[in-house]
């Protein structure tokens, strides 16, 4: 984790040249004259100042301005990381006061997103892809089988950043990220070593002295206390633990008509599709028919079906299953927050007044497929689906409550996947707008980033995958993979990097840059 916070203040430090973590100067054009390398970025001095030539790694200050922008506006899920908008000095063009933490989200999601539009294009991939080998290092699973090349890329990865990068760049910290792959190799995954959770858990007992002059006995009887608390609670019913926020109940509205994607009810929805058939033989073969048919009448059926079923001295209907066919309250509660397996979804008219973004979501579904509303040749397969929370239903059946989001889902017309892997959707343009509805336990919750190249669309990513210590009861949370991720998909080629850098080699790339003065 240290060696990830060092690299990521060294490269945003030389790219927004922050005074004390700038590796470039003097000193390293004067190293690269001494090598015989780069010759044009060689110091040039004048009578009153030296000027420094603008090498691959130098921003502008509309570019500076711009990654400032970039994170400046981005807005994170509750827990994900703290507040990037207090790390920016838009004054300045400076990213101040970097934690552990702050480095490593920058590394695996964040950085590589702010600098799309700056930078030539193989210098910006050369560092995108080292975003990419600590985002596959940190992994919560490590296939062996992958190592190998892992570690030659990283190699291929350095070797590519002495290309564009000042020698000075490259100081024990950054030679120590090739042995990163064989401390995995022989220790294992990543977060069974970090200090994160620690690190978190030391902030809380901070919190805990109000005496400053005896912290260690403020932290023992604080903790004391609310051990004792906890102790009691669960001897107590219907008592809310202490300092856990209850959801706020919004208004009520319409029910749905029933839940009917519950493993109880697949059976029947299979008997459903069989009668359709039957009852229809013509269409048998319209698969789009069969299907919107069944979305209209399977409510009904399976009421009637349940019913009969219930007369029969052996039904064997389960409780749960004869509540979901009796349809819900008509009395639907909204919220504006919802707790779910310990992460917490808001819509999108909360997440507006927030500094957090709790409203984005996307669902790997196992629908029917056609290329347009002629295609008669329709196909079932898996499709991801990326939307924006706008309601929380709770549906209430007697016995239990299913909460269901309504969702904005992005029409396929918004919906592209880069060269890198990076899916960008364009929010404005809403499609699915007769389906909107999703149960909240087939969701998985992910955010929006402004991209900074295309104005009109934004990226794609996805909550990292919970830690070892994140689980709740047997189940582990974030297992649902997210298509056309970026880290799904490893490192760019190394091969189209040749044809990226074409006849660059290891010279100077010139990207607009001004000159840069020193008295």
């Amino acid at each position: 984790m240290h060696i990830e916070k060092n690299v990521c203040d060294s490269i945003i430090g030389t790219l927004l040249e922050i005074p004390g973590k700038n590796k470039d100067g003097i000193a390293a054009r004067l190293d690269l004259l001494n090598m015989g390398v780069k010759t044009d970025l060689q110091p040039e001095y004048g009578e009153r100042r030296t000027r420094l030539p603008p090498g691959p790694w130098n921003l502008s200050r509309a570019e500076k301005r711009e990654v400032c922008n970039s994170f400046y506006g981005m807005k994170v899920p509750e827990g994900y990381s703290s507040n990037i908008k207090n790390l920016v000095s838009l004054q300045d063009s400076r990213l101040l006061g970097l934690k552990s933490h702050d480095c490593h989200t920058l590394m695996q999601q964040l950085l590589h997103v702010a600098i799309r539009s700056i930078l030539e294009k193989p210098a910006r991939y050369t560092i995108t892809r080292l975003c990419f080998f600590f985002n596959a290092i940190c992994a919560k699973t490590v296939d062996v089988s992958k190592l190998d090349k892992l570690e030659e890329d990283v190699v291929v990865t350095l070797c590519l950043l002495e290309k564009y990068f000042p020698p000075s760049f490259f100081d024990i910290m950054v030679h120590l990220v090739v042995h990163l792959v064989r401390e995995v190799r022989l220790c294992g995954p990543v977060y069974f070593r970090w200090m994160y959770p620690f690190e978190r858990y030391m902030k809380v007992l901070k919190g805990y002295v109000q005496n400053r002059t005896r912290p260690e006995g403020c932290i023992a009887e604080r903790y004391i206390a609310e051990e004792a608390v906890e102790f009691c609670t669960q001897h107590l019913s219907d008592v809310s633990t202490v300092g856990v926020p209850s959801s706020q109940k919004m208004g009520v509205s319409k029910p749905l008509s029933g839940c009917t994607n519950t493993e109880e009810v697949l059976p029947y929805i299979e008997q459903h599709m069989i009668h359709i058939r039957t009852a229809y033989p013509k269409f048998r073969n319209r698969t789009k028919w069969l299907q919107d048919k069944h979305n209209s009448t399977f409510i009904q059926w399976l009421r009637f079906k349940v019913q009969s079923e219930l007369e029969e001295d052996n039904h064997g209907v389960s409780e749960n299953l004869r509540w979901l066919a009796a349809s819900p309250n008509m009395a639907v509660p909204l919220y504006r927050s919802y707790l779910i397996k310990g992460i917490k979804f808001n819509i999108k008219a909360q997440d507006d007044v927030r500094t957090t973004q709790n409203s984005g979501v996307y669902l790997l579904a196992h629908t029917m497929q056609v290329a347009s509303a002629k295609d008669k040749n329709s196909i079932l397969s898996n499709m991801g689906f990326y939307g924006v929370i706008q309601e929380i239903w709770d549906l209430d059946y007697q016995k239990f409550t299913i909460p269901v989001f309504r969702c904005d889902w992005i029409d396929s017309s918004g919906l592209v996947v880069d060269e890198l892997g990076f899916t960008l959707v364009d929010l404005s343009k809403i499609g699915h707008r007769n389906d909107q509805f999703v149960l909240a336990s087939q969701v998985k919750q992910i955010f929006f980033v402004d991209d900074p190249m295309h104005r009109d669309w934004s990226v794609v990513l996805s909550m990292p995958n919970r830690e070892y210590n994140d689980v709740i009861g047997d189940e582990v949370l974030g297992d649902v993979i997210i298509e056309c991720e970026p880290f799904t998909r490893g490192m760019p080629n190394v091969d189209t990097f040749d044809e990226l850098v074409g006849e660059l080699g290891g010279q100077n790339i010139r990207g607009g840059c001004e000159n840069i003065w020193i008295e």
